[in-house]
């Protein structure tokens, strides 16, 4: 049965976390919940431990949300549940390309996975920063963000969470071409540092796309999150005091995570939501 006919939303989380506490999956969790009781939909939503049950979703999913996770991006390569991760893709791509399946599945890819999945497409170089990204950072788009409805009412630039040992650069331009793929946003400027800029999200084609960021980030929760004793202990040992109080006064401020908490995956579930709703009207 086809989504549309019973108003209902079916999304597989994939959870790459390998059993790591974290914030990322309560946050992608909330975000469905709200979304589904704004549209009045009923919403069936299953978890998939990736990384430490080796599970994968089959293709009865309306939306796929692929989360961050721990560790290399790099070091899994050959491993049992990144083959199996890859296998996945290859599936939906091949479903996806056949013309009878009118509603495609859509996929959206956070941190980690957004880096398996540059790897997997082989459209940039993925490696390990020289230092720990970890904060409120500016992103800046590129050209063909501006008809990228993930954005839509996000200003330029916008403000994201950012937790991360590798980064994305060196783009392949050719591949990306190849695939219908497109370069959408890129990490803030810092004329001091000579290193290249870190790509932050990229379409892959029609109906995948990623980002480096947090946008599940919640600017509350994560507030809350990070004034606990224990971790606040965490980061200022780790970062630095100033570091925390600038997180803290960022995650309070409504125009900067909270805003891009209220668009990007807002804007990717309702485009969903939009196509499925137009390929059940025509049939």
């Amino acid at each position: 049965m086809n989504s549309f006919e019973n108003d209902a939303l079916k999304v597989a989380i994939l959870d790459l976390y390998e059993g790591v506490e974290n914030q990322g999956m309560r946050c992608i969790r909330e975000i469905l919940n709200q979304f589904a009781e704004m549209e009045s939909r009923d919403l069936v939503k299953d978890e998939f431990d990736v990384r430490q049950k080796n599970e994968v979703p089959n293709l009865d999913y309306d939306i796929y949300i692929c989360s961050g996770g721990p560790g290399s991006p790099l070091d899994s390569e050959g491993s049992i549940w990144e083959n199996n991760f890859f296998e996945w893709i290859k599936k939906i791509e091949n479903y996806n390309a056949k013309e009878e399946n009118e509603i495609k599945k859509q996929v959206f890819f956070i941190c980690h996975s957004f880096q398996l999945a540059c790897r997997y497409f082989n459209v940039a170089e993925v490696t390990k920063r020289k230092s720990t990204a970890f904060g409120v950072f500016p992103i800046h788009y590129l050209l063909d963000a501006k008809e990228e409805i993930i954005f839509e009412g996000l200003t330029d630039p916008f403000y994201v969470v950012d937790s991360r040992d590798y980064q994305v650069t060196q783009p392949k331009h050719n591949n990306i071409k190849k695939i219908g793929g497109k370069l959408l946003a890129i990490e803030k400027a810092r004329p001091h540092v000579p290193l290249e800029r870190a790509i932050m999200s990229i379409r892959f084609n029609e109906n995948m796309i990623g980002t480096q960021f947090h946008p599940e980030a919640d600017a509350i929760g994560m507030s809350l999150h990070l004034q606990t004793e224990a971790r606040k202990k965490v980061v200022i040992d780790n970062y630095g005091l100033e570091k925390w109080q600038s997180m803290i006064d960022h995650l309070n401020d409504p125009d900067k995570i909270a805003h891009t908490y209220s668009k990007i995956l807002p804007n990717f579930l309702a485009d969903v939501v939009r196509k499925m709703d137009m390929a059940g009207a025509e049939i």
